[in-house]
């Protein structure tokens, strides 16, 4: 939802005819490959912070006077933690977005408002485009663990490499960058 005064019309028609929503789930993403010496970069790029970022964080603002909101679960991404260069502008979005999680879960740790952060590393999807991800692990081993750790009551959740980031120290995402963008520069 890119349109702020469509957010708001969204809000007012929960709160009209959904005033019992008690969960508020911010998936947003748009993810461009680009370059900064691109023509038009910062156009894409404001459309992207203003879908990865901006429009979150307006909804979570609204849906926060939801009288019954008991759960807020934003999506991030394990490129949060080590960014590609492909796409500079999705990874600092998605790492702008993690660190507002971890404010946002302790400004609200005594309100009766859960945060949930869901950090998905690449998955067999065609985020960016049909057929990159081919070779990534199935989006539904992905959800029947992210199940799993609901169920158990965690509040970061992670799979497969975004579970091993969320443990990493700086020294080994470090590595894990230039690693991940060196892989990339083969594919060029």
């Amino acid at each position: 939802m890119e349109i702020e005064e469509e957010r708001i019309t969204l809000f007012e028609w929960i709160s009209q005819e959904h005033p019992d929503l008690n969960v508020l789930i911010n998936n947003a993403g748009i993810q461009n490959w680009m370059k900064v010496t691109e023509d038009h970069f910062f156009e894409r790029s404001k459309q992207e912070v203003g879908i990865n970022i901006l429009a979150p964080l307006h909804l979570t603002s609204l849906f926060l006077q939801l009288p019954l909101l008991t759960a807020l679960i934003n999506v991030t991404s394990g490129l949060a933690f080590t960014p590609l260069s492909k796409v500079p502008v999705y990874s600092a979005t998605k790492a702008f977005f993690r660190s507002f999680t971890l404010s946002l879960r302790r400004q609200l740790r005594n309100t009766g408002v859960e945060v949930i952060e869901i950090i998905p590393p690449k998955l067999n999807t065609d985020l960016g485009g049909k057929g990159l991800h081919d070779d990534a692990p199935p989006l539904n081993e992905f959800l029947e663990s992210i199940f799993e750790q609901l169920k158990n009551g965690q509040t970061e959740l992670a799979y497969g490499l975004s579970a091993k980031h969320l443990k990493e120290n700086n020294i080994t995402i470090k590595e894990h960058f230039k690693k991940l963008n060196m892989e990339q520069k083969k594919l060029q």
